[in-house]
């Protein structure tokens, strides 16, 4: 085997060698100019909703003989209690333990043999229970997601196996440097609301009890918070059938009432000691405008350019000409009516202070004078080609949809997506910088070794534990 794998490799390389001899020396040519790329097209959709207050969307999309179906409820970790982190991901996890109707065995068998899998994920806001099916079976898949969403058997027996799932999940993640920063940077930002409240303690997991997960279920799964998407090939009368058939009989409910937090952010250094650790991990920023402001999308292409792509200003300074660090980054959280903004890196100990230096150097650049045409050109070209690029796909498509419907925007939003975002200017950048990202309000968290950081520090805030 060894051998029929490197003659041709050798065979390549003589001719290669052939190729080099025989042709003329050029002059090297530069590479084509990559294309602008095109507004995004949403797929026509058809809505509906059921007498229930259930929302649908159906949303005839590619040729490849597959649909995937996902239900969105929107209840989430917002939904919890101050005593009840991470209910309604032990929720989520339960559902998927077997139904009145079906073991968890025989979901994922039922699942496998329409060609697809099922999976539960739980947000901040949101619940989805989502399959895949090869097109002949989505009615079937529907009556699946729609059995698993109205009948959790919630198994007793089940529980404490997730319990201990989850426990070693909160303990490694814990154990992480940019979990301990995020969990007290946004323990300052929301410090009376549930997105402050990202990790629960064990003991608050250990005593999740069948009926507390029962008890929420009733209280926040229903037809009225609930909206189901089906996109890909698939027979649009036989499907809206079933939907009707599987979900017209499940309970209204109440709607959604987001909870909308005030978020909170002054400048201070918040040191959490991490003794001989041999990093600092950085956590910085400030609450921002959520996307049903006009100025999301150009604070986006703002942010791709300070720190948010591998070509940004930060990460070229603190990784490619300090080597502070490997990995930084920014970042846009947005969630209903809420965001921030942070960078977040990694960086060696004894550079600590002169990375946080640098970081606040670009956002002041950044407020103090335009960026060149190309630089931003460059950055509109790298947002416009991944925000298409990430629509391409089924889950893609119901991903945006999903999105434009919680935050309550228009399909034109989506389509007039990469207009927008080439219509930022240099000038505007710099306002969006000087309206969004005031150092002056910036909330900062180290994780590290006080011992070696705490003076290093001292220039950037008062230092606060």
């Amino acid at each position: 085997m060894r051998i029929h794998s490197v003659r041709p490799a050798l065979a390549l390389a003589a001719v290669a060698s052939i190729a080099v001899v025989s042709v003329p020396a050029r002059a090297q040519q530069a590479p084509p100019t990559p294309g602008t790329p095109r507004p995004f097209s949403v797929p026509a959709a058809r809505e509906f909703s059921l007498s229930n207050g259930m929302k649908v969307t159906l949303v005839p999309y590619g040729e490849v003989p597959k649909a995937q179906v996902q239900l969105i409820v929107r209840v989430g970790n917002v939904d919890e209690g101050a005593d009840e982190v991470w209910l309604a991901d032990v929720t989520g996890d339960l559902m998927q333990e077997g139904t009145t109707n079906r073991s968890a065995e025989q979901i994922a068998r039922d699942a496998a043999s329409m060609g697809g899998s099922i999976g539960i994920g739980v947000s901040s806001a949101l619940t989805n229970i989502s399959g895949d099916a090869l097109s002949e079976f989505v009615p079937q898949m529907v009556e699946l997601i729609a059995d698993i969403a109205q009948n959790p058997s919630f198994p007793a027996e089940a529980l404490e196996r997730i319990r201990a799932d989850r426990l070693r999940q909160l303990s490694i993640q814990l154990s992480q440097p940019q979990a301990q920063a995020l969990r007290k940077f946004v323990s300052v930002l929301y410090p009376s609301h549930p997105y402050g409240r990202p990790f629960p303690t064990p003991e608050m997991l250990q005593g999740f009890t069948a009926e507390q997960v029962r008890a929420f279920y009733q209280e926040n799964f229903s037809a009225a918070r609930a909206h189901l998407y089906v996109a890909g090939r698939f027979d649009e009368v036989a499907t809206e059938q079933a939907i009707r058939a599987a979900f017209e009989g499940w309970e209204a409910g109440s709607e959604s009432m987001p909870s909308i937090p005030s978020p909170e952010s002054g400048r201070a250094v918040y040191l959490v000691d991490s003794p001989g650790a041999v990093q600092s991990t950085i956590y910085l920023g400030l609450p921002v405008i959520d996307p049903s402001n006009p100025d999301y999308i150009p604070l986006q292409v703002t942010n791709a350019l300070l720190g948010g792509s591998f070509a940004s200003r930060i990460t070229s300074n603190i990784r490619e000409q300090k080597g502070y660090t490997y990995s930084p980054f920014s970042t846009l959280s947005s969630r209903y009516r809420d965001a921030y903004w942070a960078e977040i890196a990694d960086v060696t100990t004894d550079v600590t202070g002169p990375a946080l230096t640098e970081i606040f150097f670009e956002i002041d650049r950044l407020r103090g004078e335009p960026p060149s045409e190309e630089e931003l050109r460059g950055i509109q070209n790298y947002l416009a080609g991944t925000f298409v690029l990430q629509n391409s796909s089924r889950g893609g498509i119901i991903s945006q949809l999903s999105f434009i419907n919680l935050h309550g925007l228009g399909r034109d939003w989506l389509e007039s997506y990469v207009p927008r975002v080439y219509e930022v200017t240099p000038a505007e950048v710099m306002h969006i910088a000087r309206t969004y990202l005031d150092p002056s309000r910036m909330t900062i968290v180290v994780v590290g070794d006080r011992s070696k950081i705490e003076d290093q520090l001292r220039e950037f805030g008062e230092i606060r534990e």
